[in-house]
């Protein structure tokens, strides 16, 4: 993004958060995936098989 494209924040009254301009080229719609085609192990580290497995102490 060059200077003149970045996003500004923008108070909004009586709002709890605050929201952002839309930058030219991007869509305000968030990024679905289709869980159906998702892999289980996709995004898992060396350790989540373990920890899933795991139960703690207190069941």
């Amino acid at each position: 993004m060059a200077d003149g494209e970045r996003q500004r924040i923008v108070r909004v009254a009586g709002a709890r958060r605050a929201k952002l301009t839309p930058v030219e080229g991007t869509t305000a719609e968030p990024h679905v995936r289709d869980e159906r085609k998702r892999d289980p192990k996709e995004g898992r580290g060396p350790n989540d098989d373990r920890m899933l497995r795991e139960v703690p102490p207190h069941y």
